[in-house]
């Protein structure tokens, strides 16, 4: 089939899964093409959904040792999620270029000792194990990876896209009557992500 265009896709991570939205089509009014929840977790570790919450009270060399084994599962599952998702969208005719991840905006810690140290430093770092998951995942399928703190997506895509937020959010509420629920805050921002790398892209 002939390429009819270029793709964008983002991604809302969560704990153990993430919103992923994937949207092609005219720069000035592109449309959902897909959108799926992408479940980054063993179903046989449920645990693994908090990764360092769940080793925060073992020593740092059986911690370190789990955590590895949680990173592979998610990497494994984010990039066999992504290449089935770019596959679909190649045989629609759409080329997928670049996967946006929303970032957090949290205190990093140093080392696992520093992290394990630190429930702040837990929290953000069992976000960033998905966010980091998915973009190794998107990177070995060949896209583009772009970061974005969540707190800055806003002011990105207006910048970006040339347009106030109201009328952004009033095409992004339209792009989820394409679709239909779930159409939460997490398809909303990783619509408007994919929406800005799509205008990136086709300037």
């Amino acid at each position: 089939m002939p390429a009819a265009g270029i793709a964008a896709i983002g991604c809302a991570p969560h704990s153990g899964w993430a919103a992923v939205v994937a949207l092609g089509g005219e720069r000035g009014e592109p449309r959902v093409l897909a959108r799926l929840r992408l479940e980054l977790v063993d179903p046989g570790a449920p645990e693994s959904k908090q990764p360092y919450h769940s080793v925060e009270n073992l020593g740092i060399e059986e911690a370190a040792r789990r955590i590895e084994g949680y990173e592979v599962v998610a990497e494994a599952d984010a990039y066999t999620g992504i290449r089935a998702l770019a596959q679909e969208l190649s045989g629609r005719g759409y080329r997928a270029t670049s996967v946006g991840i929303l970032e957090s905006s949290g205190r990093k810690g140093t080392s696992l000792a520093a992290i394990l140290a630190s429930h702040a430093l837990i929290h953000t770092a069992d976000g960033d194990h998905f966010r980091k998951a998915l973009a190794a995942a998107a990177e070995r399928n060949g896209l583009t990876v772009s970061g974005l703190p969540a707190r800055d997506l806003d002011a990105e895509a207006v910048k970006g896209l040339g347009r106030p937020v109201p009328r952004l959010r009033q095409a992004i509420v339209a792009m989820g009557r394409q679709v239909g629920p779930p159409w939460g805050a997490d398809q909303k921002s990783a619509a408007l992500l994919a929406w800005l790398l799509l205008g990136r892209a086709m300037r």
